[in-house]
């Protein structure tokens, strides 16, 4: 005999649910996912770097950055938790969701990878308010900059190197790769050897 199929939550109840949780969840199909916990030392640095910039030059602007304790509905009943994304609506305090995301980050880790990359990047892709989509590799200097242009039609670029530079006009600011980076070290990339 088959399981029957969960209830599907709605947004309200998922955020009164989630308010008395130890964990972080996002609401996908209606039903709670925990998070993965416990990401590596180098996303986190990569985290706390892009909040301090995006706040730097967000001051004194109508837009807010905010953390993976924060999060955007993407799908209507969806919630997700993006490491950083950029609010330019009006921020309710007491508010769950963004009022007005225009940039979402994600920092890739070897478990969630794939799914950040393809399925969750869809999904940002429906918000109608986002403009950018930033996916920030954390073994290498690169970023995957997913941005809609005026026809909207998402438009992919990869910025590589500590000497680049991301221009952001839809926030009025720039992101350069080596403040993204600051302080990380990169593991060593494997070099092909003659033999012989």
């Amino acid at each position: 005999m088959s399981e029957p199929a969960p209830r599907r939550w709605s947004v309200q109840e998922f955020f009164a649910w989630q308010e008395r949780q130890d964990e972080r969840y996002e609401l996908v199909g209606g039903v709670p996912v925990r998070m993965m916990a416990g990401a590596r030392n180098v996303h986190d640095d990569i985290v706390v770097n892009l909040v301090a910039e995006f706040r730097t030059w967000l001051r004194g602007t109508p837009c807010r950055p905010f953390t993976g304790d924060g999060s955007v509905e993407t799908l209507p009943g969806q919630i997700r938790r993006p490491d950083l994304g950029v609010d330019c609506g009006s921020r309710d305090p007491n508010g769950l969701t963004a009022a007005k995301p225009r940039l979402v980050a994600e920092v890739l880790s070897p478990s969630t990878r794939d799914f950040d990359a393809f399925d969750k990047l869809e999904e940002y892709k429906t918000v109608a308010s986002l403009a950018v989509v930033l996916l920030v590799e954390p073994n290498a200097p690169e970023i995957a900059l997913w941005r809609r242009d005026a026809d909207g039609a998402w438009q992919r670029r990869l910025v590589a190197g500590l000497d680049q530079t991301i221009d952001l006009p839809e926030l009025g600011m720039s992101l350069a790769l080596t403040d993204v980076y600051d302080g990380i070290a990169f593991p060593a990339r494997p070099r092909l050897v003659s033999g012989g």
